[in-house]
């Protein structure tokens, strides 16, 4: 699984400021961590692509610690319970004109 642009930038205002120069930008360590979640490989057998696991752990542990994992998943449950509120009004609006 991969994080297209679009995607990223709706997610990344939930995102730490980062402090220090990076090797490795947020959207390619978020795509690495989905990566590791969706494959199950250890750390290490990342490809030097994806950036150094290590680098890549310790990126994702301070995500972790610093909740930026669960602000994303409530902005993407509101985003998404407003879709379906969208979809029921539009589903209920079709019932009503046939």
């Amino acid at each position: 699984m991969q994080l297209t642009e679009e995607q990223h930038q709706k997610i990344a205002p939930y995102f730490l400021k980062q402090q220090r120069n990076l090797q490795v930008a947020d959207r390619p360590a978020l795509n690495a961590i989905l990566y590791m979640a969706e494959n199950g490989c250890k750390w290490r057998g990342l490809s030097f692509r994806c950036g150094r696991g290590h680098s890549i752990y310790m990126r994702m542990s301070r995500w972790a610690k610093g909740g930026v994992f669960d602000r994303v998943v409530e902005h993407l449950k509101e985003e998404i319970s407003s879709l379906t509120e969208a979809l029921s009004l539009d589903r209920a609006s079709v019932k009503g004109a046939s």
